[in-house]
């Protein structure tokens, strides 16, 4: 059990050569135990080594074997020297790394959404057992008190630095075990299929905020804050929300708005704002809508509100694809008809029920007839770029060999005699075809006929 020792004791354990041989005793197990880590860090990084250690075991090797290494040498400095000093100061030290690295891991496990906290993770476990030698070496009560003799003006009350640093441990501990509470909440609810995804999405964030209130004010209430303040805060954060935060609030009330009338849900694909993607994320405040070339734009729930959004996977993920071809008008119509539904066929993304793939004669274009094939998907969210180049493809394979020609602009130049032109007034129409386009200037770009 831990216990406040004093400095005299490190004297008088100095003054001895048992003293040294005892310290030089621990500073061989740390040294063991520190190569021990940096081989379990080097293991955890080699991919082929059958032997890897986990993140859990690895933040644990350095304090579990300089504690089993001070063990040892406990034992065998009290059989064959005398009752140790260091090493036995050493062994709960250790043990309460161990207990701290583990605390902070399991801290980190559980708020893995936080982006701060694996690159924090080694400070916080330093700064509590650095909290804990301090404990232990007895200088706790002297730097209380030091801080506590440190005030800081508050308006006409005055604030010692150690009440603030109460203040925060206190705040920051119960906000901590308010966030565990709701994620194990949301990952309940995450795993509740039988609720759609955005009633999960709704009460996940519902509760998060309740008991984050709650652990405010609970925290609040414990380092003595008078409760009753809050009602002024509460009627100038309503002067703040009528007058500039109006925007933000409105988008917040429009996304609970969206979250509980399932008009958009994760993964539908809308038209929003000239935008088309799925929808990839969907906050309180935002909607994340996913292009199709990667880009992601961040929508505003007021938005999804207010304007009229195209959501192209409501009632169903069936959607209709359209491509158009023009055959020449001496080809067999029926025939590339029946081809463009063979290639529609063939495709593995186009469904074959309840709506076969379709070709129909659309109009007759000036250079050809122009035919339609129509399919459906039901996976929109895979891009329609890439099957509707696939499917061209393959019609235009299927009309390469079975003789559909494509067709290609054709225009007649008539070509009309001036009075600049004599040769050409004199000349008579049966005479002046050929002669003329040879013999005449070329002042412009050349017709092809």
């Amino acid at each position: 059990m831990l216990a406040p020792i004093n400095f005299s004791q490190f004297e008088q354990a100095l003054a001895t050569p048992q003293g040294w041989a005892d310290l030089g005793l621990v500073a061989v197990c740390l040294g063991i135990a520190w190569v021990a880590d940096r081989r379990a860090i080097a293991s955890r990084k080699r991919a082929d080594n059958t032997l890897r250690f986990n993140g859990s075991v690895a933040r644990v090797v350095f304090p579990l074997t300089a504690l089993v290494l001070a063990l040892i040498a406990t034992l065998a400095f009290r059989r064959y020297v005398g009752p140790p000093f260091f090493l036995a100061i050493v062994a709960p030290l250790l043990i309460a790394l161990a207990t701290i690295r583990m605390l902070v891991y399991g801290l980190r496990r559980m708020f893995k959404t936080q982006s701060w906290l694996p690159t924090s993770e080694r400070a916080i476990a330093l700064a509590i057992f650095a909290l804990v030698v301090l404990y232990f070496l007895g200088l706790s009560p002297e730097i209380a008190n030091t801080l506590d003799e440190i005030q800081l003006p508050l308006g006409k009350t005055q604030i010692s630095l150690l009440s603030i640093g109460t203040a925060v441990l206190v705040v920051v501990f119960t906000l901590i075990v308010t966030l565990w509470i709701s994620g194990l909440i949301e990952q309940r609810l995450t795993r509740a299929t039988q609720f759609d995804a955005n009633l999960r999405v709704v009460f996940g964030k519902f509760v998060r905020a309740i008991l984050l209130l709650v652990g405010v004010l609970i925290s609040l209430q414990a380092i003595g804050f008078d409760l009753t303040l809050l009602s002024v805060f509460g009627g100038a954060l309503g002067i703040g929300i009528g007058l500039g935060l109006q925007k933000l609030a409105s988008n917040y009330i429009a996304g609970f708005t969206v979250l509980m009338d399932r008009s958009i849900r994760l993964g539908d694909m809308v038209t929003v704002d000239g935008r088309y993607g799925a929808v990839s994320k969907v906050t309180s405040r935002y909607v994340v809508v996913r292009s199709l070339d990667g880009i992601e734009a961040i929508v505003p729930n007021e938005t999804l509100v207010t304007t009229t959004v195209l959501n192209h996977s409501y009632s169903t993920r069936n959607v209709r694809l359209a491509v158009q071809v023009q055959i020449s008008y001496d080809s067999d119509v029926d025939r590339a008809l029946a081809l463009m539904e063979e290639v529609g066929r063939g495709h593995e993304r186009v469904l074959k029920t309840p709506d076969p793939p379709t070709a129909f004669l659309v109009s007759f274009g000036d250079n050809g007839i122009v035919l339609e094939l129509g399919v459906w998907i039901a996976d929109p969210e895979k891009g329609q770029l890439n099957l509707r180049s696939a499917l061209n493809r393959g019609i235009l394979k299927a009309f390469g060999e079975n003789g559909i020609r494509l067709p290609f602009p054709q225009r007649d130049v008539r070509i009309v005699a001036t009075p600049s032109s004599p040769n050409l007034a004199n000349t008579s129409p049966s005479n002046a075809t050929q002669p003329t386009l040879a013999n005449a200037p070329q002042t412009g770009p050349k017709l092809a006929s």
